[in-house]
C-alpha cells in the first residue's frame, strides 16, 4: 500500500480555487472518486492504436497504486479494473499469497477470461503520455500506477518469448523507460 508514501494532492485533498472551472467528465471523476472510491477512464480503441483503461482515486481512498490495462474492449477492461479495484479496497490477498495484493509482479486469478494477471510497475515517465486525466485529478505527476497485464490463449504474457506474434504488440511495456520500449504502435506518439 501506497498510504505512507503518498502524500495525496488531488483536487479533493487540497483545495485549488478552480472546481467551478471543472468540465464534465472531471466532475464526472470526483462524483465517482467520492461515490465509490474511483473512477474507470476508458480510452476506446481509434485509428491511432489500441484502446485502454485506467483507474483515479485508488490511491486517494485506498493507498493503492492507480491500476491501468491495455488491448481489449474497454468494457472489459472497465470491468477488470473494478474488480482488482474491489481486491485494492478490501486489502484482499493476491493469488500468490502475498497479503498486500497490489505490487509489481504479484497475480491474481479469474480476473480476464478465467485466467490470471500480472501487475507490472510502470516507469513513471509514461504518465502524461497516457494518464492525463489522472494527472489533472491529483495535479502532479509522476504517479504511481500498476500496469495490469494478461496473457495470450497458451497463458504467455506479452514479453515472454513464446507469446503468440500479435500478442506482444496487444500491450505496452510500460515497465520499461519510454527510450528502451520496443518500437510499435505504443510509442508512436513519442
Amino acid at each position: 500500500m501506497l498510504r505512507d508514501r503518498f502524500e495525496c494532492r488531488c483536487v479533493l485533498c487540497h483545495g485549488y480555487g478552480d472546481r467551478a472551472e471543472t468540465d464534465h467528465m472531471d466532475g464526472r471523476i470526483i462524483s465517482d472518486v467520492q461515490r465509490h472510491g474511483w473512477h474507470v477512464v476508458m480510452v476506446p480503441e481509434d485509428e491511432i492504436g489500441p484502446g485502454f483503461a485506467y483507474t483515479i482515486g485508488l490511491a486517494h481512498t485506498h493507498g493503492a497504486p492507480e491500476l491501468c490495462t491495455f488491448g481489449r474492449d474497454v468494457h472489459e477492461m472497465h470491468r477488470m479494473l473494478n474488480a482488482l479495484g474491489d481486491l485494492a479496497a478490501t486489502g484482499a490477498a493476491s493469488t500468490d499469497g502475498q497479503e498486500d495484493g497490489q505490487e509489481d509482479g504479484q497475480e491474481h486469478e479469474g480476473v480476464v477470461d478465467g485466467g490470471p494477471v500480472r501487475l507490472r510497475s510502470v516507469d513513471m515517465r509514461w504518465c502524461r503520455t497516457f494518464f492525463g486525466r489522472a494527472i489533472g485529478f491529483y495535479r502532479r505527476p509522476p504517479l504511481p500506477f500498476l500496469q495490469v497485464t494478461w496473457p495470450d490463449a497458451g497463458g504467455r504474457f506479452h514479453w515472454e518469448e513464446r507469446a503468440d506474434e500479435d500478442h506482444r504488440e496487444s500491450q505496452p511495456r510500460l515497465w520499461l523507460p519510454p527510450d528502451d520500449h520496443p518500437v510499435g504502435v505504443w510509442t508512436a506518439e513519442l
